[in-house]
């Protein structure tokens, strides 16, 4: 399984909390922060240069799974509808066999005459084949800073209250800790509202 970037650096941790910190905690701090982040915005956030992944069709409208699709001469898009029992794959051209609009790919009327050989008898017309194979490129070539800032967030409460104290007493002093640093740092509602515009619903996705 590959090993995704984090979403910040150990030195933007640093600038954040404004001391110096050991280096492998806060690593671990952010590596962790990042994760949460990703499984809350069901997105890969970092960019990422030509995945292949299966989608379901069946319907004229096909959703990409992660933001913002990125498409140009070093980063083409590739849609391949895939045929099942021996059928013809087909390879569908943007503005011929469909229309894309921001991480929508809208199907249109298909060029060729549909038929059992293409392994999906009595399609509809304007209507993606039940499996789609896409390639493409999509993320962030840098991280925005409002994820930045949700992620350095998060990190610091790990690191504040590393071992999950919901009272600290030494002697005559107390220290009462908040409790969303308890057990591990977890997303607030101000966090989940930066993050809104980056969450995505649940598609199914199967790598190829």
């Amino acid at each position: 399984m590959t090993t995704l970037p984090p979403l910040a650096q150990v030195a933007d941790l640093e600038a954040a909390m404004q001391r110096t910190i050991d280096p492998m905690q806060g690593a671990l701090a952010i590596r962790r922060a990042s994760a949460r982040v990703r499984r809350y915005t069901r997105q890969t956030i970092t960019f990422v240069s030509q995945e292949t992944i299966i989608l379901p069709g069946g319907d004229r409208v096909l959703r990409l799974p992660d933001r913002p699709l990125i498409v140009d001469a070093n980063n083409p898009l590739t849609v391949v509808e895939l045929a099942d029992l021996g059928g013809v794959q087909i390879t569908c051209i943007e503005g011929r066999d469909y229309l894309r609009l921001g991480d929508e790919l809208t199907r249109g009327y298909p060029w060729y005459a549909p038929g059992r050989l293409m392994g999906w008898p009595r399609r509809n017309l304007g209507v993606w084949a039940p499996r789609v194979q896409i390639t493409n490129s999509h993320g962030y070539q840098d991280v925005p800073d409002d994820i930045e800032d949700v992620v350095l967030d998060l990190a610091t409460m790990n690191l504040t209250n590393p071992q999950g104290l919901r009272q600290e007493v030494i002697d005559d002093y107390s220290r009462t800790f908040a409790s969303e640093t308890i057990g591990g740092a977890v997303l607030t509602d101000a966090h989940k509202e930066a993050l809104a515009p980056y969450r995505v619903e649940l598609t199914s996705v199967r790598p190829s």
